[in-house]
Protein backbone atom coordinates (compact mmCIF):
# COMPACT_ATOMS: atom_id res chain seq x y z
CA UNK A 1 0.00 0.00 0.00
CA UNK A 2 2.87 2.89 0.55
CA UNK A 3 4.39 1.59 -2.32
CA UNK A 4 0.97 2.43 -4.22
CA UNK A 5 0.02 5.78 -2.52
CA UNK A 6 3.89 6.56 -3.64
CA UNK A 7 3.26 5.91 -7.61
CA UNK A 8 -0.46 7.45 -7.00
CA UNK A 9 1.94 10.94 -6.01
CA UNK A 10 4.68 10.05 -7.98
CA UNK A 11 1.82 10.18 -10.96
CA UNK A 12 -0.49 13.17 -9.33
CA UNK A 13 2.83 15.80 -9.54
CA UNK A 14 4.00 14.59 -12.46
CA UNK A 15 2.95 17.79 -14.10
CA UNK A 16 5.47 19.27 -11.67
CA UNK A 17 9.01 20.39 -12.82
CA UNK A 18 11.72 19.26 -10.62
CA UNK A 19 15.45 20.04 -10.34
CA UNK A 20 16.83 22.00 -13.37
CA UNK A 21 20.33 23.62 -12.77
CA UNK A 22 20.91 24.89 -9.56
CA UNK A 23 17.18 25.76 -8.75
CA UNK A 24 14.85 23.67 -7.17
CA UNK A 25 11.01 23.23 -8.78
CA UNK A 26 7.37 22.81 -6.88
CA UNK A 27 7.96 19.09 -7.81
CA UNK A 28 11.40 18.36 -6.17
CA UNK A 29 10.15 17.87 -2.27
CA UNK A 30 7.44 15.79 -3.34
CA UNK A 31 9.61 13.77 -5.47
CA UNK A 32 12.00 13.74 -2.92
CA UNK A 33 9.14 12.11 -0.24
CA UNK A 34 7.53 10.13 -2.83
CA UNK A 35 11.19 8.30 -3.02
CA UNK A 36 11.36 8.10 0.39
CA UNK A 37 8.05 6.44 0.52
CA UNK A 38 8.67 3.84 -1.99
CA UNK A 39 12.16 3.26 -0.58
CA UNK A 40 9.88 2.64 3.06
CA UNK A 41 7.60 0.78 1.32
CA UNK A 42 10.31 -1.73 -0.26
CA UNK A 43 11.70 -2.36 3.18
CA UNK A 44 8.45 -2.96 5.18
CA UNK A 45 7.25 -5.65 2.22
CA UNK A 46 11.64 -7.52 2.16
CA UNK A 47 11.03 -7.44 5.92
CA UNK A 48 7.24 -8.79 6.14
CA UNK A 49 8.20 -11.76 3.53
CA UNK A 50 11.58 -12.66 5.20
CA UNK A 51 11.43 -12.54 8.50
CA UNK A 52 8.93 -14.77 10.30
CA UNK A 53 6.62 -13.07 12.85
CA UNK A 54 3.67 -13.29 15.21
CA UNK A 55 0.46 -15.27 13.88
CA UNK A 56 -2.32 -12.33 12.11
CA UNK A 57 -5.04 -11.98 14.96
CA UNK A 58 -8.34 -11.21 13.86
CA UNK A 59 -9.32 -7.32 12.70
CA UNK A 60 -11.57 -5.24 14.44
CA UNK A 61 -13.72 -2.49 12.34
CA UNK A 62 -15.21 -1.21 15.83
CA UNK A 63 -12.55 1.21 16.37
CA UNK A 64 -11.78 2.48 12.42
CA UNK A 65 -15.42 2.87 12.03
CA UNK A 66 -15.31 5.03 15.09
CA UNK A 67 -12.56 6.94 13.87
CA UNK A 68 -14.10 7.70 10.56
CA UNK A 69 -17.59 8.72 12.27
CA UNK A 70 -15.67 11.33 14.54
CA UNK A 71 -14.32 13.01 11.28
CA UNK A 72 -17.47 12.74 9.33
CA UNK A 73 -18.75 14.53 12.95
CA UNK A 74 -16.39 17.12 12.55
CA UNK A 75 -16.84 18.11 9.24
CA UNK A 76 -20.67 18.00 9.93
CA UNK A 77 -20.75 19.77 13.16
CA UNK A 78 -18.06 22.32 12.43
CA UNK A 79 -19.67 24.46 9.25
CA UNK A 80 -23.13 23.07 9.22
CA UNK A 81 -24.64 20.98 6.33
CA UNK A 82 -27.83 21.13 4.00
CA UNK A 83 -28.62 17.87 1.95
CA UNK A 84 -31.43 16.10 0.47
CA UNK A 85 -32.53 12.99 1.23
CA UNK A 86 -35.49 11.18 -0.97
CA UNK A 87 -36.60 14.96 -1.25
CA UNK A 88 -37.04 15.66 2.23
CA UNK A 89 -34.11 18.88 2.99
CA UNK A 90 -32.20 18.26 5.87
CA UNK A 91 -30.00 20.76 7.77
CA UNK A 92 -27.28 20.83 9.76
CA UNK A 93 -26.74 23.87 12.03
CA UNK A 94 -23.21 24.99 12.50
CA UNK A 95 -21.86 23.53 15.98
CA UNK A 96 -18.84 25.46 16.25
CA UNK A 97 -15.44 24.74 16.59
CA UNK A 98 -15.74 23.78 20.52
CA UNK A 99 -18.82 21.50 20.20
CA UNK A 100 -17.31 19.71 17.21
CA UNK A 101 -14.32 18.98 18.74
CA UNK A 102 -15.61 18.18 22.05
CA UNK A 103 -17.95 15.40 20.30
CA UNK A 104 -15.48 13.92 17.82
CA UNK A 105 -12.94 13.26 20.51
CA UNK A 106 -15.54 11.60 22.47
CA UNK A 107 -16.93 9.82 19.35
CA UNK A 108 -13.24 8.30 18.44
CA UNK A 109 -12.59 7.56 21.97
CA UNK A 110 -15.79 5.51 22.08
CA UNK A 111 -14.38 2.76 19.22
CA UNK A 112 -11.75 1.63 22.29
CA UNK A 113 -13.04 -1.47 24.16
CA UNK A 114 -11.83 -0.11 27.61
CA UNK A 115 -13.19 3.40 27.63
CA UNK A 116 -12.10 5.44 30.86
CA UNK A 117 -14.56 8.52 30.70
CA UNK A 118 -13.39 10.62 33.55
CA UNK A 119 -9.84 10.36 31.68
CA UNK A 120 -11.59 10.72 28.62
CA UNK A 121 -13.63 13.70 29.64
CA UNK A 122 -10.41 15.49 30.40
CA UNK A 123 -8.80 14.30 27.72
CA UNK A 124 -11.85 15.93 25.37
CA UNK A 125 -11.77 18.87 27.09
CA UNK A 126 -7.87 19.42 26.84
CA UNK A 127 -7.85 18.83 23.16
CA UNK A 128 -10.57 20.88 22.29
CA UNK A 129 -8.82 23.94 24.20
CA UNK A 130 -5.93 23.14 22.20
CA UNK A 131 -7.60 23.18 19.32
CA UNK A 132 -9.48 26.71 19.73
CA UNK A 133 -5.99 28.21 20.75
CA UNK A 134 -3.98 26.50 17.71
CA UNK A 135 -7.00 27.19 14.82
CA UNK A 136 -8.77 30.59 16.08
CA UNK A 137 -5.76 32.14 17.61
CA UNK A 138 -2.61 31.30 16.65
CA UNK A 139 -3.69 30.27 12.62
CA UNK A 140 -6.29 32.89 13.03
CA UNK A 141 -8.76 30.77 10.87
CA UNK A 142 -12.73 31.62 10.25
CA UNK A 143 -13.96 28.92 12.14
CA UNK A 144 -17.32 30.06 14.18
CA UNK A 145 -16.36 29.02 18.40
CA UNK A 146 -20.07 28.53 18.99
CA UNK A 147 -23.34 27.42 17.56
CA UNK A 148 -24.74 29.95 15.16
CA UNK A 149 -28.82 28.50 15.54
Amino acid sequence: MLIALALFALWAGSDLSGVSGYSMGPGTVPRLFVSLLILIGAVVTLTGLFVEGPPLESYALRGPLYVVGAIVTFALLIRGARFSIFGAGIRIPEFGLIIATFLAFMIAVMGGTKVRWVESLIAAAAMTVFCVVLFRYLLQLPFPLWPSF
